[in-house]
């Protein structure tokens, strides 16, 4: 059952050559490609979480998330080029192992797109906020700038709405770029590229100015929390939350059937951009380190506190009222540093940089959850009535809208770094997928063409699924526990709905994301 209703391979590949693009990308062109996709989000938002989890061993927790997503990305790509369709892992899943795995990756990939596009919000919120009190001295109430305080007692989630209710500033940025995808509007390459210099410059400026200045008392104790902590606490611990700044780099794997001698310049466009964004996120974690400390909040006994929990919120509101800033409990991170180290214009700035720039990595987050969801839909996997297209703006309307509403919930009432360990939790398991897929299919089919062939396969792509399932296993209990009841309800939709509409069960061979323009219009 598992690995029966296989998508043809050769259909998709067939059509692919007949469809297939211009070789015109280089190495440099693909590793520029991956810095602008890689570098937003997860360094500007998730910095304050790594260093509650992992103190100035954060540092360490970068390398390790990053050296995960290289031989993830080396996996991903060998399937990206010999499926360069739509569709992403859901489609090299179908494709190898079968439809009831395409489906659990295809849930999980929801899970990602969905819940990181949320965590985005709620890091733009915390940056807007921060920028608009630092320069008019005006804030909304603590109720409606951020959502509740959520902990575990044991295995029953907990609610604490003492320190907010509802994060009012997230749901806005969701539902304006919700209210952009129904109507079409499409960002141009120039565009892109203005917002990826902009981040670059900002991050820049902030390792300029805080290197000269590094204090090296703050370094120590380095590792407070251990290598490997309780609760996704931790150096590891860290590096699974840290994961979700690496998320992106999938953007030079499926450029792979646009790139001149893909075998050489895929894996040099992967390791280079991955390798240039580690440096930049080690640097700036040893300028955040180094200027104004890193070291985690703890409680009256000296434990220390989970980042996203109801006792952590009321230290930090107690450290508060002392007129203390840890760094761990700022929903700035950088700009607050930059403040705290007198340079208040330049964090303004850098705060002005991070709200221009991540409304635009929110688009792409929900866009890419459409097309998961239109793909499948399509698929007959899920109701085709979701891929209908708005008669006026040729738009999927009807999945955007109710994407942009889940993402704005789940923006409202929960913490940025829970958002982002949820989202990795179903990322990590795509990755894990794709790296098995690898490995079937070369046992499965070793002579079929492959335009770019991961090196060592044997050596890569076992440590690829390791990394994500060690990263996996080290996340918080609340996002480990996420992924299985999310996977229940998946499977229980597949066996009730899913399977008896497949397309492919039905035996209508039509191969659907061969259509490059879906959803239409590209965006």
């Amino acid at each position: 059952m598992i690995f029966d209703r296989v998508k043809s391979l050769d259909a998709i590949l067939a059509t692919a050559e007949q469809k297939s693009l211009h070789r015109s990308l280089g190495a440099f062109q693909l590793t520029m490609l991956g810095i602008g996709a890689i570098i937003g989000t997860g360094i500007f938002v998730l910095t304050a979480a790594a260093a509650q989890k992992a103190g100035p061993g954060m540092m360490f927790s970068f390398v390790i998330a990053g050296f995960v997503c290289a031989v993830a990305a080396l996996c991903y790509s060998e399937l990206a080029s010999m499926v360069p369709v739509s569709g992403s892992a859901y489609t090299y899943t179908y494709a190898v192992l079968g439809e009831l795995m395409a489906w659990m990756v295809g849930w999980a990939l929801i899970l990602e797109y969905a819940v990181a596009a949320s965590a985005v919000c709620v890091g733009w919120s915390g940056y807007v906020m921060g920028l608009v009190q630092s320069t008019t001295g005006l804030a909304l109430p603590e109720f409606l700038a951020s959502g509740p305080a959520w902990g575990m007692n044991g295995f029953v989630p907990t609610v604490d709405f003492s320190h907010g209710v509802i994060n009012l500033p997230a749901i806005v940025v969701a539902g304006l770029v919700t209210w952009l995808l129904v109507l079409g509007t499409s960002e141009s390459a120039n565009v892109n590229a203005v917002l990826v210099l902009i981040k670059v410059v900002a991050l820049t400026a902030f390792i300029v100015l805080s290197l000269p200045i590094l204090k090296g008392e703050n370094f120590t104790p380095l590792m407070p929390t251990g290598f490997f902590g309780e609760n996704g606490l931790g150096v590891v611990g860290a590096a699974a939350s840290i994961f979700f700044a690496y998320v992106g780099f999938d953007a030079v794997s499926t450029a792979a059937e646009e790139t001149k001698n893909p075998q050489r310049n895929v894996p040099i466009g992967l390791i280079g951009s991955l390798g240039i964004c580690t440096i930049f996120y080690l640097l700036v974690a040893a300028g955040v380190v180094g200027t104004v400390g890193a070291q985690p909040v703890r409680d009256a006994a000296g434990v220390v506190l989970s980042p996203d929990g109801v006792a952590f919120a009321d230290r930090c509101a107690e450290l508060k009222a002392l007129g203390e800033n840890p760094i761990a409990c700022s929903k700035e991170a950088l700009a607050e540093t930059l403040r705290l180290m007198n340079f208040g214009v330049v964090g303004d700035l850098v705060g002005l940089a991070a709200s221009i720039a991540l409304p635009s990595v929110i688009l792409m987050m929900i866009y890419g959850q459409t097309r998961i969801f239109f793909v499948m839909a399509r698929d007959g996997l899920l109701p085709e009535t979701l891929a209908d297209v708005h008669p006026k703006y040729r738009t999927p309307w009807k999945m955007t809208i109710f994407t942009g509403i889940v993402v704005a919930i789940a923006g409202a009432f929960f913490p940025v770094g829970q958002l982002a360990d949820i989202s990795n939790s179903g990322t990590l398991f795509a990755f894990f997928m794709v790296a098995l897929a690898v490995m079937i299919l070369r046992h499965k089919d070793p002579g079929r063409h492959r335009p770019f062939r991961t090196p060592l396969v044997w050596v890569v792509a076992p440590l690829a699924a390791a990394g994500c399932l060690g990263l996996y296993l080290n996340l918080p209990l609340i996002a480990k526990l996420v992924l299985p009841i999310w996977g229940s309800i998946g499977l229980a939709i597949y066996f009730l709905y899913s399977r008896g509409h497949s397309h492919v069960g039905r035996g209508l061979a039509e191969v659907h994301e061969l259509d490059r323009d879906a959803p239409p219009p590209a965006v």
